[in-house]
């Protein structure tokens, strides 16, 4: 099931050899050979077998691509039954006429379910995150990781490519142990990996749930044309990063983040921020002015701290500076403001 990424990091050896090794056990269930899947990727035995080997995301297309036709089968052998080839084609017919990306991910999982039961994949809500995790009904044996990625990579890898936009993950978890490859995670997922948890889920931002899909079936069509793609970054495009950015700058509370800190908390370079802001036409300046509007003012309204200290909590180095950018703000004095709100 293929999912576009033309980026650089389609050209970079990202990719673990154990998933080709997955491949690999699938042609061993069916008793087939895999050498015209692994000359179509161009992987050499060596690499496969090495435990910290690396192919590209053509590459990996490539083989998986040819496994899928060739067995018939693009779960590669994880389930109880085959998957027939176009069985997440059909999945993403089922969910591209949505109206939106909660909408399209409820039906993912509730279609999901008449492909194999062996796994049940849902799409939790709580106040600020969702969540799709999958909850696993059959030993998936030694697939069970190659299994559990890739499920997750073709939910997130649909929704960027459904909604237009990156989404960026909050964490990522999964069930098994920590792998030997576990410095791909981040790469594949976000830097938030933990291993050992209850079960497999992807955390996000509730809010990307309320992007319209910008799809046709039509764009579909074209899109189903291509190969499997396991990239990192569908889309470079985040049509929430400034939501993001405001998030980060509103906890901030007092402490004086610069670009550098708030690109951290955001997984992106300084250099990659600005430029998406610009993009989104605003800049870090305007939102921190913003996020210091919106602080203070929610303090003044709530009426207890003195002006000096919700001067600290916005930001500001002294009440005098604080007192001019709000009368600029809002053409009144912080103290004026609070009577008026009373």
């Amino acid at each position: 099931m293929p999912f576009q990424a033309a980026t650089a990091t389609s050209r970079r050896a990202v990719t673990p050899a154990a998933f080709v090794r997955g491949v690999i056990a699938a042609y061993e269930r069916y008793g087939r050979d895999p050498a015209e899947a692994l000359s179509r990727g161009q992987v050499a035995p060596d690499l496969v077998n090495s435990p910290d080997g690396r192919v590209t995301a053509a590459q990996f297309e490539a083989v998986a691509g040819h496994a899928m036709r060739e067995l018939d089968d693009e779960a590669l052998g994880w389930f109880s039954r085959r998957l027939p080839w176009g069985t997440y084609g059909m999945l993403c017919r089922a969910s591209i006429t949505a109206p939106t990306l909660e909408v399209a991910l409820r039906r993912w999982c509730r279609h999901h379910r008449l492909i194999t039961e062996d796994v049940l994949l849902d799409l939790e809500l709580n106040e600020e995150t969702a969540a799709v995790s999958i909850r696993e009904l059959r030993d998936l044996g030694s697939l069970r990781e190659f299994c559990l990625v890739t499920l997750l990579r073709y939910a997130l890898g649909f929704s960027c490519w459904a909604v237009d936009s990156a989404i960026a993950l909050r964490a990522a978890e999964f069930p098994h142990p920590q792998p030997d490859h576990v410095s791909v995670y981040p790469t594949i997922f976000c830097k938030s990996v933990r291993f050992d948890a209850d079960c497999a889920r992807i955390v996000f931002d509730k809010h990307y749930l309320s992007l319209p899909l910008t799809r046709s079936p039509a764009d579909l069509d074209s899109m189903l044309k291509g190969a499997l793609r396991l990239t990192v970054l569908p889309y470079r495009r985040d049509r929430l990063l400034v939501e993001r950015v405001r998030r980060v700058l509103r906890q901030a509370r007092g402490r004086n983040l610069g670009a550098e800190d708030v690109a951290s908390e955001l997984a992106l370079s300084t250099r990659t921020m600005h430029r998406r802001l610009r993009e989104e036409a605003t800049s870090l300046r305007d939102l921190k002015e913003e996020a210091k509007f919106e602080l203070a003012k929610q303090e003044l309204m709530r009426g207890r701290s003195p002006i000096k200290r919700i001067a600290e909590i916005a930001g500001f180095r002294n009440e005098k500076s604080f007192s001019r950018a709000f009368r600029s703000w809002t053409g009144a004095s912080p103290r004026e403001f609070r009577g008026r709100y009373r």
